[in-house]
């Protein structure tokens, strides 16, 4: 298994945007209005996944993890979540780039523009944690397995 690549995210981000942009082009005034705390569900996410990263780096630091199937599961969980968060900023982005020009003529434009705002900022917010979450399930360096201490010769 590799780590997550940049291409990867931005193919998922460019996906989102092509979707949610036309979307929001052609059917704008037949959508409802977006929840201002429509994306906050992704900063759920987000935090329940920092607080898994933390556990997890202190338990392969303290040599304290008894199964390599959790850290697994918890790097399934990372990839999949860092997929979905940028597949999530693009949609948002594609909304921005529609509503914020639009803002300024249309009231609607303007009272979903914050929805936007925050649903971009909560997908970059689970993107960022579920990279740390799959960084933090890495195996230790050699000289990390030395008490912290680089080994001398």
């Amino acid at each position: 298994m590799h780590f997550t690549r940049a291409r990867d995210l931005l193919v998922a981000g460019v996906i989102g945007f092509g979707v949610t942009f036309p979307l929001f082009r052609v059917a704008f005034g037949s959508l409802p209005t977006l929840p201002t705390l429509a994306g906050a569900t992704l900063l759920v996410l987000a935090a329940g996944e920092l607080a898994l990263a933390f556990a997890i780096r202190s338990r392969i630091a303290s040599r304290r993890v008894v199964t390599g199937v959790g850290i697994a599961r918890a790097v399934a969980l990372a990839k999949a979540s860092s997929l979905l968060g940028s597949l999530m900023l693009g949609a948002w982005l594609g909304a921005l780039a529609y509503l914020g020009p639009q803002s300024g003529e249309i009231i609607a434009a303007a009272n979903d523009l914050p929805a936007a705002v925050i649903g971009a900022c909560c997908a970059a917010a689970l993107i960022g944690a579920a990279l740390w979450l799959e960084h933090s399930c890495r195996a230790p360096d050699n000289s990390d397995r030395d008490n912290g201490r680089a080994p001398t010769d």
